[in-house]
């Protein structure tokens, strides 16, 4: 039973911009992947992201490298050894899973070992603008329950005061992005945890947080850019409460689901986090969703379109994934 691996690379525009501390984007650049064998196409979908170092052409040219061992019939296991942890081999890695999934009969979450996929709400993001751009967004989505802000300027405590002010029922999570110093994390924190702020996403650069270690933010923080693999789970346990997974920092579903099983055991929190990307690429974070004290998510939401079939978002509640979509 011979197979066919197709790689390309689609762009989905983006609703307006998506602005964060690093820079502002107007199209999501993906990679989609299927993989066919016996009747059966497995897909996968991921997004090469350039604070990692990577670009499409790079990770196409990835997984081109590998097109031999995945067609000669390479599973999961022996795909963590030939690719190191990414978008290339996050979207083979989902695809895989799919293929499975589908050639099986037996669905990806209890391949996974869960008893089940649930709805999850998940996080809806607010970029980067002035406190009163952010303000009359955040009105206009004062309805959902969590909100995500985008900070990295001066006017950072203007821009969360004005959020509140605009959506006082909603709960919120800021993200920095590495552009914060250890003096304005510890000169914003005490206004952020008075604002109502749950968590602050990677207030310091990667290579600088170090210095948290001992520091008792009074908002908890995640790591995101600091956390790829359970490589460096050791070190973020020392420096924070909660951990971002994504797949393609991980590498795929298979290096996420273990992520997630030893971060818990370390008394880690964990957040399910995506790139800017189509229902594809959320649809198997959903399963590190289901054991996430936060869920951000919201990808297709931010697109002016999805690819269909999608997720059925209902507000910010995401649905478990028909067989159409994923796993």
């Amino acid at each position: 039973m011979s197979r066919r691996l197709v790689a390309r690379e689609e762009r989905w525009p983006i609703a307006g911009a998506f602005t964060i501390a690093r820079g502002s984007k107007t199209e999501a650049q993906v990679l989609a992947v299927e993989i066919a064998e016996g009747g059966q196409v497995g897909r996968g979908e991921s997004v090469p992201y350039p604070r990692y170092g990577e670009t499409p052409e790079a990770s196409l040219a990835e997984i081109e490298a590998v097109r031999g061992a995945i067609e000669a019939g390479c599973g999961r296991d022996q795909l963590q050894a030939l690719l190191p942890p990414g978008a290339a081999r996050n979207t083979l890695d989902c695809a895989l899973w799919d293929l499975e999934a589908k050639q099986s009969g037996v669905p990806a979450w209890r391949r996974a070992g869960l008893a089940g996929l649930q709805p999850v709400v998940t996080a809806f993001t607010l970029s980067l603008a002035s406190p009163e751009a952010m303000a009359e967004a955040a009105r206009a989505a004062a309805h959902r329950p969590l909100l995500k802000l985008k900070i990295g300027g001066s006017d950072d405590l203007d821009r969360v005061a004005a959020v509140r002010a605009a959506a006082p029922n909603a709960r919120l999570i800021v993200d920095a992005n590495e552009a914060l110093g250890m003096g304005d994390l510890t000169r914003l924190a005490p206004d952020l945890a008075r604002l109502g702020v749950v968590l602050m996403e990677q207030p310091l650069k990667a290579g600088e947080d170090a210095a948290l270690e001992g520091y008792a933010c009074p908002v908890p923080l995640c790591a995101d850019e600091s956390l790829h693999t359970r490589a460096e789970l050791a070190d973020c346990a020392r420096r924070y409460a909660c951990v971002n997974i994504k797949l393609d920092k991980t590498g795929g579903l298979t290096e996420a689901l273990a992520l997630a099983a030893e971060a818990r055991a370390l008394g880690l929190e964990i957040m399910a986090g995506c790139m800017v990307a189509t229902s594809l690429a959320m649809a198997p974070a959903l399963l590190i969703a289901q054991s996430a004290a936060f869920v951000d998510l919201d990808g297709p939401l931010l697109l002016t379109r999805d690819r269909e079939p999608g997720l059925v978002f209902r507000g910010s509640t995401i649905e478990p994934p028909g067989p159409g979509v994923w796993g």
